[in-house]
């Protein structure tokens, strides 16, 4: 099976974990894409979504899925969204798609968070993928020094504006040995709104599509 093909059949697997009646908070990237489209063929059964980002509000609408505002909900009990990188432990990297901000409220607020990857995303050590930092934009300069002496190679990603009208920074080279700490530190940066460390409100469930089937991994 091709990426593409891996990152279909977790889409579909994750159906199954979705109860009638439901908000479900939702995602951002190429699996979620899947998800959406594969949630379009039970949307009935939901009553609607809660989207991390404008392009997955776009999809949503596309096909049909209400969406709701995270502030009209008074609890949200599943929410399903992608990762980067994810290790054994269902610590993640997350922000390739610049929604790492949205996506970290959405999970916070969710009594289940199930993560959904294909099998290259599955790591022993977080941090091969570029670490990504919401920053507000005056901060640019101050952020990246505090990056720099942290060890690895920080860069602007280019022509990104995040939907909150911030950039992002990206974090090369940079072995993350503990990411509950590293999240906690980098947040402590003036100037930082995010990072997409996503150790301290993890994965619940993670659902790894392979060659062989869904793997599923769970909490400890």
């Amino acid at each position: 099976m091709n990426s593409n093909e891996l990152k279909k059949s977790v889409a579909m697997a994750v159906l199954d974990y979705i109860h009638p009646g439901e908000i479900i908070g939702i995602g951002t990237g190429s699996t979620v894409y899947y998800f959406i489209k594969a949630l379009s063929t039970v949307k009935n059964l939901i009553r609607g979504a809660i989207s991390s980002s404008n392009s997955s509000t776009f999809f949503l609408k596309k096909y049909g899925i209400p969406v709701y505002n995270l502030n009209d909900m008074k609890s949200l009990t599943l929410y399903i969204d992608s990762a980067d990188e994810i290790n054994f432990k269902l610590q993640m990297i997350k922000g390739g798609g610049a929604a790492l901000t949205n996506e970290k409220i959405i999970a916070s607020v969710a009594k289940e968070f199930i993560c959904i990857a294909d099998e290259s995303k599955l790591v022993q050590v977080l941090g091969e993928f570029p670490l990504p930092v919401e920053i507000i934009p005056m901060a640019t300069s101050c952020v990246l020094n505090k990056l720099k002496m942290l060890g690895g190679k920080p860069k602007v990603r280019k022509n990104v504006i995040t939907d909150n009208g911030n950039i992002i920074i990206d974090i090369y080279n940079f072995k993350i040995s503990d990411p509950i700490a590293m999240e906690k530190k980098i947040n402590s940066f003036p100037g930082v709104v995010s990072v997409g460390l996503f150790a301290i409100r993890k994965a619940d469930v993670a659902l790894i599509s392979t060659a062989s089937g869904i793997k599923k991994i769970t909490r400890n």
